[in-house]
């Protein structure tokens, strides 16, 4: 092989990845789309004869062509945070006014809000060797074969370095949406609803070829530990992206009055349809970074950090109708039916009135001409009644006196706004009841969604969630799409929701009030639903987070006679009513314990479980009532507070040789 091969090569890798950068980091194309292609099918010929000199940034690795059977799991090395929404100025000045409650002099950085979705690139000695979906914040999916089709992500950086961990927003521009659409309507393919959602299905294709098709873009914003480079801003983090070789959004705006700052918001509220690719939004972030630690965080998202979403759109429609929903707790929630109408992205024609008070206080009434609008740009709602549009034709909407689905009485107890069925038995309760029954965080039965429990009711199968452990295969098979072997994996699922344990039964058991973390306080507190059925208000009060409202609710639960015969139902086939007590030795009793960082040892759940089980509390932010903190790699804002207040910091290893110090238990 001539070096002469090896080193057009190089040429033609350096003038690809050059117009890419020109292309999508500056807007300033330097060759043409023939050209480009013909520099591109010139690589792949070449990498072709000689197979032994592809590398993982060639430009050539875009074209994608991986077919993946799943996407591994990837853990994050800091959590993607969410963000506090602001919906108007005022929100914004209450958000400064808590920033400058710490930090007096203070400069904000703001950053269009792109509408699409976080991903977070990994670099190696300059090499992008990762690329991962958000997930749940904490665990994402492993995306990279995808995300090297994207041509605005650099696959070598300008200036190599040991590691760079870069997050930003996947999305597609209007341009890629429209094509995408088009093509798939002369295919007679469903259509995608918005850009978003078409970005989001082209990462996580399994064949990295489609994605490539779908001319996805990148704007990248922030850098994990940036002080380490140098970078004390957000300002300068945002110009050492662009010199390495990132795609930024040019239109970042940097003010030190909120007024400027919320003058800006409203003029991207009056441009956001302007751009070439969908917006909802700005990001307001303190610029400093050594203000931001000061500034810290909550459990959910950075104190110095905050998203101004755009108001929602507004469309005009007609209420032809309301109907009553009724749910397990027996509420009545009046649904408005709509003329069908489009709105951000979708076509509804459903929205929810939640009570008689909302409706009454929007003065809504059949037949009326309303305004709607996706609350949060996902769930319709009506915002106002327009009735300067009537005829005299309208009704006013009244609650029936009796259940639309079992006549028994309907009431309104004295400080609530819900009216309720009173009937126990109602059948629309029931289903509500054991929808919420077998749901994940609940006893979690696999196969038994709405439409199964409604046939399971039609057929008399079923009366309460009680009965699915009662259910026979020969039953089953009997029901409209229910084969063999759906049958026999819905009993299985039944079977092994019988060890689920005494925590997501609580919850289970839809008492009002009591949630999922409240059901694994309560089983912890008392260890069987005996000894809870048993607990008077007073005890229950002396559980921690139990307050009164719950209290009552728990022992107005348990008096009833309909609760009793159920729990007896559930224990005579065989579901477990206790809890695992821990015995080991409660040395962590009454303290309150911190986890931050990467962990390599445990994960997140595990290290606190275990945290729990020695009788601590794993709490979410350091205080000075933290008894010590544990810190992994990339221990940020929760190490750095805990140093200031002179808390003990342990690492993985020296937690666990302090439990065995203490407990004599050996950690695995």
């Amino acid at each position: 092989m001539s070096q002469d091969v090896v080193k057009r090569i190089e040429e033609l890798r350096e003038k690809i990845e050059e117009a890419n950068y020109l292309y999508y980091g500056l807007d300033q194309p330097n060759i043409s789309d023939a050209e480009y292609d013909a520099l591109m099918e010139e690589l792949i010929a070449l990498e072709k004869k000689h197979p032994e000199l592809i590398t993982e940034d060639s430009p050539s690795q875009r074209v994608g062509g991986y077919v993946a059977k799943e996407f591994p799991k990837v853990r994050h090395g800091s959590p993607l945070l969410s963000l506090d929404n602001a919906f108007d100025g005022g929100d914004l000045r209450e958000f400064d006014w808590r920033v400058r409650g710490v930090v007096p002099q203070v400069e904000y950085v703001v950053e269009l809000k792109i509408d699409g979705l976080t991903v977070a690139l990994t670099y190696e000695n300059g090499i992008l060797t990762r690329g991962a979906t958000r997930g749940d914040g904490e665990v994402g999916e492993d995306i990279t074969a995808n995300v090297k089709t994207i041509g605005s992500i650099p696959l070598r950086l300008k200036k190599s370095i040991p590691r760079l961990d870069v997050r930003g927003e996947g999305y597609m521009p209007k341009a890629s949406f429209l094509r995408l659409n088009e093509e798939r309507e002369e295919e007679g393919m469903a259509l995608f609803a918005n850009p978003r959602n078409a970005a989001a299905g082209s990462l996580r294709q399994l064949d990295s070829k489609i994605t490539a098709q779908r001319k996805l873009g990148y704007f990248a914003y922030q850098i994990l530990a940036p002080e380490e480079l140098g970078l004390s801003t957000q300002g300068e983090v945002l110009e050492y992206l662009k010199e390495q070789g990132f795609t930024v959004n040019p239109l970042v705006k940097v003010f030190s009055d909120i007024e400027d700052v919320i003058q800006y918001c409203e003029e991207m509220t009056e441009k956001r349809l302007s751009f070439p690719y969908d917006i909802d939004g700005l990001v307001i972030k303190v610029n400093n970074f050594a203000q931001q630690r000061e500034l810290g965080f909550t459990t959910k998202s950075p104190r110095w950090a905050i998203a101004y979403k755009f108001p929602a759109e507004q469309v005009e429609t007609v209420l032809e109708d309301i109907i009553l929903r009724v749910g397990r707790t027996g509420v009545l929630t009046p649904t408005a039916i709509l003329k069908p109408v489009f709105v951000a992205g979708s076509t509804v024609s459903r929205a929810s009135l939640h009570n008689l008070d909302n409706i009454r206080e929007k003065d809504i009434r059949l037949g009326d001409h309303v305004l709607i609008h996706k609350a949060g740009d996902i769930i319709p709602e009506v915002i106002k009644s327009l009735p300067e549009k009537r005829k005299g034709t309208e009704k006013i909407f009244e609650m029936p006196e009796h259940c639309p689905e079992c006549a028994s009485p309907v009431i309104q107890e004295e400080g609530e706004v819900a009216h309720r069925c009173t009937s126990i038995t109602c059948p629309a309760r029931q289903r509500e009841a054991i929808i919420h029954y077998v749901s994940r965080d609940a006893m979690n039965i696999d196969g038994l969604g709405p439409a199964v429990i409604q046939q399971l009711l039609d057929e008399g199968l079923i009366k309460d969630a009680g009965d699915l452990y009662y259910l026979k295969h020969e039953e089953l098979v009997k029901l409209e799409r229910m084969g063999q072997k759906s049958a026999e994996n819905l009993l299985n699922a039944v079977e092994d929701s019988k060890e689920r344990g005494l925590a997501p039964l609580i919850f289970a058991l839809g008492i009002r009030h009591v949630g999922a973390k409240a059901g694994r306080i309560l089983a912890q507190r008392y260890g069987s639903m005996e000894n809870l059925a048993q607990a008077t208000e007073e005890e229950l009060l002396e559980t921690p987070e139990i307050g009164p409202t719950m209290a009552k609710s728990i022992v107005q639960f348990f008096q009833q006679e309909s609760t009793g015969e159920f729990i007896k139902k559930l224990a005579e086939a065989g579901v477990k009513m206790t809890a695992e007590v821990s015995q080991k030795p409660q040395i962590f009793s009454g303290q309150s314990i911190v986890v931050t960082g990467t962990l390599e040892r445990w994960g997140r759940k595990e290290i606190e479980s275990i945290i729990e089980d020695f009788g601590g509390k794993a709490a979410s932010s350091v205080s000075r009532k933290t008894a010590f903190l544990i810190a992994g790699e990339k221990a940020g804002s929760k190490l750095t507070r805990a140093q200031e207040l002179g808390i003990p910091v342990l690492t993985e290893d020296e937690f666990a040789a302090k439990v065995e110090e203490e407990a004599g238990i050996k950690l695995g």
